[in-house]
């Protein structure tokens, strides 16, 4: 099986605003000394994968384990360290909103673990801990 490949191009707007392109993509990145609120980041981005590496990797496993859910939400949080400058820990919290069991729950939460390509990328050099919790009534 060959193996995928991803592409992104990124580019200098000017000193305030860059962008990414991938496939008919297109991000704002915060690249401005000062920040940008209207953009992400580079640390932000790299939480947004993690999140988007979670929310498709268990799109990719409900229908293989026929696990049913309404929604679902993740949280992620990074603490960046100084010296040298990279992040120190991040922790996730994953919301399902679902009415499978607990042990349900787990398998999900286990596969999220296992199966995730930016999740496995991240978890070798980084502090990553998380939770996946049931979505609570009024949530």
């Amino acid at each position: 099986m060959p193996k995928l490949e991803f592409e992104v191009t990124a580019r200098r707007l000017s000193a305030h605003a860059s962008e990414a392109r991938c496939k008919q993509a297109l991000i704002p990145l915060d690249t401005d000394m000062a920040g940008n609120p209207e953009a992400f980041n580079p640390a932000e981005l790299l939480l947004a994968a993690l999140s988007a590496c979670i929310i498709k990797g268990i799109e990719r496993v409900t229908p293989m384990l026929k696990f049913q859910l309404r929604g679902l939400d993740v949280h992620v949080h990074g603490v960046r360290q100084d010296v040298p400058p990279r992040m120190e820990s991040i922790t996730y919290e994953i919301v399902v909103d679902t009415d499978e069991e607990d042990r349900r729950l787990d398998l999900l939460h286990d596969n999220v673990r296992k199966f995730g390509t930016v999740f496995n990328t991240v978890a070798p050099g980084t502090e990553l801990v998380g939770t996946l919790r049931r979505k609570r009534v009024g949530e």
